[in-house]
């Protein structure tokens, strides 16, 4: 007889002593996410850096760092941590001020690919902050040099270094030259 794993919740995962890792919680089971590489990390934060002074210049919200857990649904709980994050202000404002994870999806998640990751884990991650209700997720993939913009309903728009990367509705004003992802 093979026994399931016991699930754990999100208040557990909160509680959870500091073991040097960090974790997701997907449908209750724990999954530990691997330390990024130096490629996937300078992607990450040229991604981080460009939006966070867009989104403070213009007051259109919060871009959290990294390591920031959103609670995507409960019973069994399914915590998601983005590369990149961006919360409107109407929506933060809402939520209010919290030690634990936001409650709700992410406006924008982005995610930046490293050489460990496996593409059936990116697309379900794309699946669950979608369904969840975020409104742009951005896939970005150092080693390809490319970028995939996917929305609700719609089927991705694939980018290249030749290529300019928006926030459309979901984050107005804000660009950058995909190529300036990599540099």
């Amino acid at each position: 007889m093979v026994s399931k794993p016991r699930l754990v919740t999100a208040e557990e995962l909160l509680d959870m002593p500091d073991d040097g890792y960090h974790y997701e919680l997907v449908r209750g089971e724990l999954r530990k996410m691997a330390p990024a590489g130096y490629r996937h990390g300078k992607s990450a934060g040229k991604l981080n850096g460009m939006l966070f002074i867009h989104v403070e210049t213009n007051n259109l919200g919060t871009v959290p760092t990294a390591e920031t857990g959103f609670l995507l649904a409960s019973d069994p709980d399914l915590v998601r941590v983005p590369d990149v994050a961006f919360i409107r202000r109407e929506r933060e404002e809402a939520a209010g001020v919290m030690d634990g994870f936001f409650p709700g999806p992410p406006d924008l998640a982005i995610e930046v690919i490293s050489p460990h990751d496996r593409y059936s884990e990116v697309e379900e991650k794309v699946t669950d902050w979608l369904a969840a209700g975020t409104l742009m997720v951005i896939v970005v993939d150092p080693r390809r040099r490319t970028a995939s913009v996917r929305l609700p309903g719609q089927a991705a728009v694939n980018l290249s270094e030749m290529d300019t990367l928006n926030g459309g509705d979901v984050v107005p004003g804000w660009s950058m030259a995909v190529a300036d992802i990599f540099a």
